[in-house]
């Protein structure tokens, strides 16, 4: 999912930490003067994210077990979806049941699904930071620019030949949407049709939100799993503003949710943007943790 929340300096130690991933895309930012000689260098979590063998291999992982999971779970015909229930708190999750809905797939699209080469190299090259009418300007123009995440067409295409719907839900703006079914084309993903098999921002409440939309989708499928490279394409609890890092982490990886990784929701790894680049000192690193270097006090 595409956010606007950058730091390139946790950016590079995230990379590392982040090896297996959108919340409200923010308002439009002034734009950056012309490259400078410093904006030649790729940033770090770019260069992982988009060019490295680690980078790659870890999306071609998530996408296995995503194929694999999938269609053990579609042979067992689980009880419940992976979509939380309306009422739902992250210490008390509950699912929506599947009934005899027909079963399905839900994915992110922005670096989920699809890697957003073009848009990513010219913020690089000018040296700017997310920039929502760019942004804009790339979802109506750059389909041709896409590239597939390692994996998802291998994962979706044996996910389809099961009987099994695939379905989108992204924070791209409803207006585009002719252009993000292209683009979702171009890199073999397709199809994705709009309000079908698509839904985007705009399409069943006003916000970046996507609880409403997966509330919507659950209604009509049983979800047996979810993707995403943002906390946010599972569940908008994990953005509340108020809850603080080392919670928000915390509730993802120590409480309920902490056994649905790798069984019903997919993580891909994603250390260029998103609410997940955020936290000072305190925030990441325990006082009892810390050490410093004995020879740099002689």
């Amino acid at each position: 999912m595409r956010l606007g929340n950058r730091s390139p300096a946790f950016a590079g130690i995230l990379a590392l930490l982040t090896l297996s991933g959108c919340a409200t895309v923010p308002a439009s930012t002034p734009r950056a003067a012309p490259a400078t000689a410093a904006a030649t260098t790729v940033p770090p979590a770019m260069q992982w994210l988009f060019g490295s063998g680690e980078g790659g291999t870890a999306s071609l992982q998530a996408y296995r077990a995503l194929r694999d999971h999938v269609l053990r779970s579609a042979r067992a015909r689980p009880a419940d979806s992976v979509v939380l229930a309306e009422g739902s708190t992250l210490a008390s999750p509950r699912f929506v049941p599947c009934a005899r809905k027909p079963l399905a797939v839900m994915l992110d699209v922005d670096e989920t699904a699809i890697q957003n080469l073009g848009y990513e190299y010219d913020e690089a090259v000018r040296g700017r930071s997310f920039d929502s009418a760019a942004w804009n300007r790339w979802e109506r123009t750059g389909e041709r620019s896409v590239a597939p995440m390692p994996g998802a067409v291998e994962a979706l295409r044996a996910i389809r030949a099961a009987g099994i719907e695939v379905i989108f839900n992204s924070n791209r703006q409803a207006a585009n949407a002719a252009h993000t079914e292209a683009a979702l084309d171009f890199a073999g993903l397709g199809p994705a049709r709009h309000g079908e098999t698509l839904f985007l921002q705009g399409d069943i409440a006003p916000g970046s939100g996507k609880d409403p939309r997966r509330a919507a989708v659950a209604g009509r499928w049983c979800v047996i799993a979810m993707a995403g490279d943002q906390l946010g394409d599972f569940s908008d609890l994990f953005n509340a503003r108020t809850l603080p890092v080392g919670e928000r982490r915390r509730a993802a990886v120590e409480g309920p949710f902490a056994g649905l990784w790798g069984n019903g929701w997919f993580m891909l790894s994603n250390p260029v943007y998103g609410p997940g680049l955020r936290g000072g000192f305190d925030d990441i690193f325990p006082q009892d943790r810390r050490w410093s270097d004995p020879g740099e006090r002689e």
